[in-house]
């Protein structure tokens, strides 16, 4: 049984990590309480070659790392620095493995969950496509819980990428997203957009729905715990009403 939840800033975000601990505190039988950046709070002296490890090196290749002097170098000044990290995508599974090794001893066990907010874009491997696929949240102790992948994971409406395509062909460079917002039909999220932090309340319960009952996510449309593959479904779920679906509406609605 989850006992304690720990959430950890991610000061490079819009994310507002306390307003999303007071939300969880409300519908939880547990303590919530929130701490500063995980990677400040827990470090080991091999953290920046673990995430060199894992760095994802090609959508197509499963193999992951490039753990040459430059490479831990960056990541070295991406943990002290994390403001100038971006761009680079690494593999979910073993990012979450570093940051496990990194807890202390008596704050491993699963009564006590740890949700790192991360500033950083994480994957899995999809054995069925044989690619890599980025993510919102991966689940487990530590529960990742990426702010890129709220904005890069879910498929946006096929528009946006028409768009984005045909400005890149005209002017050499991604539009803004102003551009995109204004000429694109349809509801997603952008990067710092105003709505991350409630979109973000479900993926966090999540994290603990998994430790508390085994289920990683619920299979119903419009359910905060419902894990969207498209930015259509994701606002449904998470930023409209009602919250939950029924089953879960009883365990976890104010």
């Amino acid at each position: 049984m989850v006992e304690q939840v720990i959430c950890y800033r991610a000061p490079t975000t819009v994310a507002d990590i306390e307003a999303i601990a007071d939300w969880l505190a409300a519908r939880i039988d547990a303590d919530v309480s929130v701490r500063d950046r995980f990677l400040e709070v827990h470090h080991t002296d091999d953290l920046a070659e673990r995430f060199a490890e894992a760095r994802v090196t090609s959508p197509y290749d499963r193999g992951t790392g490039n753990t040459m002097l430059g490479t831990i170098r960056y990541e070295e000044r991406a943990l002290e620095h994390p403001e100038r990290e971006g761009g680079v995508l690494y593999d979910g599974v073993q990012i979450q493995r570093a940051l496990n090794a990194a807890l202390p001893g008596e704050e491993r066990g699963l009564e006590t969950l740890h949700v790192p907010i991360v500033d950083r874009a994480i994957g899995t491997w999809g054995d069925h496509d044989g690619r890599w696929h980025k993510r919102v949240t991966v689940l487990g102790q530590p529960a990742l819980v990426s702010v890129p992948g709220l904005y890069e994971a879910p498929a946006k409406p096929e528009e946006y990428y028409k768009e984005k395509q045909r400005h890149a062909l005209l002017s050499g460079d991604a539009p803004p997203r102003e551009v995109l917002e204004n000429q694109v039909e349809g509801d997603f999220l952008v990067a710092d957009d105003p709505r991350t932090t409630d979109a973000l309340c479900g993926y966090v319960l999540a994290a603990y729905h998994y430790l508390e009952t085994g289920e990683a996510f619920c299979d119903r449309e419009g359910c905060r715990l419902f894990n969207a593959h498209s930015h259509e479904d994701l606002i449904r779920a998470q930023l409209h009403e009602p919250a939950f679906c029924s089953e879960h509406a009883r365990l976890y609605d104010e």
